[in-house]
């Protein structure tokens, strides 16, 4: 995978490395709220390499959002086949620490990440899923430029409705 960087950020692959970090963000209440839990340590481990590494070299994978001033890591983001309520998708994920919401960080990593899936990766078709109640992913989806294509009960996420975005090219 390339590295991908915006104006303030730097979106990376792991390194085993980075554990530690990407843990502090997982296991956090707020962060995770709209998770069906925080993550523990050994989840967490799994996350890099099955979302991660085990997928970079497809052009895919769960990828590091660091802070380019601080190398901070802040969030982690990035492009996944997933299955999402019964089909294999092209799924945007973003989750950035509680305590840079409200910054446009979230949108920032997203936007980049959804350039590269259209423009490196050519894909026709890229969604991303999240909780109705989830308000401010909504809003990032939106300002993507994505419709709303179904709303469905997510098995994967405590059967809780959830917004299924979509992005195609023709």
């Amino acid at each position: 995978m390339k590295k991908i960087e915006t104006a303030r950020l730097r979106i990376r692959e792991y390194t085993t490395e980075d554990l530690s970090a990407l843990h502090q963000i997982l296991s956090d209440n707020l962060t995770m709220s709209f998770w069906p839990r925080p993550f523990d340590y050994s989840q967490c481990k799994e996350w890099i390499q099955k979302r991660g590494i085990e997928n970079y070299q497809a052009g895919y994978g769960r990828l590091a959002v660091e802070l380019k001033e601080t190398g901070e890591i802040i969030g982690d983001a990035g492009l996944l086949k997933l299955e999402t309520d019964g089909q294999i998708e092209n799924d945007l994920g973003y989750i950035i620490k509680s305590t840079y919401w409200g910054q446009g960080i979230g949108y920032e990593a997203a936007k980049a990440l959804m350039m590269y899936g259209l423009e490196d990766l050519h894909l026709k078709r890229i969604c991303a899923n999240m909780p109705e109640t989830h308000q401010a992913s909504r809003r990032v989806a939106e300002k993507l430029g994505m419709m709303l294509e179904k709303r469905f009960m997510n098995r994967r996420n405590r059967n809780i409705l959830t917004c299924l975005y979509i992005k195609t090219l023709n």
